[in-house]
């Protein structure tokens, strides 16, 4: 059994683990970055980022979509949901790597834009990008200083963030009352900057790759699939926990269930906006438009990697979770979950890779791209687990039981 005054994860063993995984990925892309082809090692480092960034602000949107509407069922995911904003300042890094790189990744950069010169001009997508991530992380981080009031035990375990913590609570939050109306306030400001500011960066960094093309449903179709994969990647690390045997955290068949069925109704919601930008720039029949559907989905080798997306991302987990009992089952959700963020890993590929690589007759896929792909895991992993560590106490049955009163009180 875990105990409060103890790690929940082995830190030696994780942090080897999370080391191994950078230092592979960090090999393959300087490696990469060294040969013929270096815009290959910048590509595979746009889409794990953009992913990789994706799955933690969805999965911290979780928590306060939850908190708005007062979902007493999702305690425990609540608090598992809240770990991955400690991915935020690693993204925040990441994007000004990503600067490093702006040659190949920004194919407009020589390019005669017809007047949008304006918008799509480096300093001023850096700057507006790093703004928007700046205000939706620090929008998270208030969050859960706030969120944590009501689920961190007070003395006890020591560390430095904890110190901190306690003592900006001490100067700036005068009772429980006062803390819930900020988190109310917070939790709505943070879905409103998730939607305005994932908006953008679809804009920016994966819709302008093709400088030409547009969809004015790009910003909506980006904020939905960042929570779809966010909530696969809350129940990935939730069944992991609950078939820990040394961890104790457990969770009902019945929250499995609901969990599983958000994800399948978001699996529904990316599909019917994937739909409706299809269908309606097809039977508009508008050349501009047009050309860059035909290239992604009808012409080799995009293709392939178009029906795979569709088959992995939709087809595959609707098929699936028309059971109830598959819902239910950690194992089976992991293997769906896993299968649906590799393709939408894909997906992101598809949609940057003809932008990127022009005129490839084969795919532009290499054992590179897998092994870049897990410096990003290494990361999210040390990320996750280092703040579970920190606060032990989220993951046991008290945690929940606490969330669960509040919630009563409201």
């Amino acid at each position: 059994m875990a105990s409060t005054e103890a790690p929940i994860f082995n830190r030696r063993k994780y942090t080897i683990i999370s080391a191994s995984l950078v230092a592979v990925g960090a090999v393959a892309f300087f490696f990469c970055l060294a040969g013929d082809h270096p815009e290959k090692a910048w590509q595979a480092y746009l889409i794990n980022f953009l992913l990789f960034s994706a799955i933690a602000q969805g999965g911290v949107l979780f928590s306060a979509l939850m908190h708005t509407t007062r979902a007493r069922w999702s305690g425990p995911l609540a608090n598992l949901s809240e770990s991955f904003a400690a991915f935020f300042p690693v993204s925040l890094v990441l994007f000004l790597i990503l600067f490093l790189g702006k040659n190949h990744v920004f194919p407009w950069l020589h390019a005669d834009l017809h007047g949008k010169e304006v918008w799509l001009n480096v300093p001023f997508l850096f700057s507006r990008d790093l703004i928007g991530l700046i205000v939706l992380y620090g929008l998270g981080f208030a969050y859960l200083f706030h969120a944590l009031w009501f689920k961190l035990e007070r003395g006890g375990r020591k560390g430095r963030i904890r110190s901190l913590i306690t003592g900006l609570w001490k100067v700036s939050i005068p009772d429980a009352e006062c803390c819930r109306n900020r988190m109310n306030v917070l939790a709505i400001l943070y879905m409103l900057a998730f939607a305005l500011i994932l908006s953008l960066i679809g804009y920016d960094l994966v819709m302008a790759a093709d400088p030409h093309w547009y969809s004015t449903l790009f910003g909506a179709y980006t904020f939905v699939k960042a929570v779809y994969v966010g909530l696969g990647s809350i129940i990935i690390l939730a069944a992991l926990l609950h078939m820990s045997p040394g961890i104790d955290f457990t969770l009902k068949p019945s929250q499995f269930h609901d969990i599983g069925k958000l994800f399948f109704a978001f699996c529904l919601v990316w599909a019917d906006f994937f739909y409706c930008q299809l269908v309606i720039i097809w039977y508009g029949n508008i050349p501009e438009e047009t050309a860059y559907v035909i290239e992604r989905t009808l012409t080799a080798p995009w293709n392939r990697v178009a029906w795979f997306v569709f088959i992995v991302s939709f087809i595959l987990p609707f098929i699936i979770l028309l059971n109830k009992k598959i819902k239910t089952k950690p194992k089976a959700m992991t293997v769906l979950c896993i299968t649906v963020i590799v393709g939408i890993w894909l997906e992101h590929f598809l949609l940057l890779g003809p932008a990127l690589s022009h005129h490839a007759q084969t795919l532009p896929l290499s054992v590179f791209d897998a092994l870049i792909s897990l410096a990003f895991l290494g990361l999210m992993i040390f990320a996750v687990t280092g703040y579970l560590n920190r606060f032990p106490e989220l993951v046991t049955p008290a945690a929940a039981e606490v969330k669960a009163e509040i919630e009563e009180v409201k």
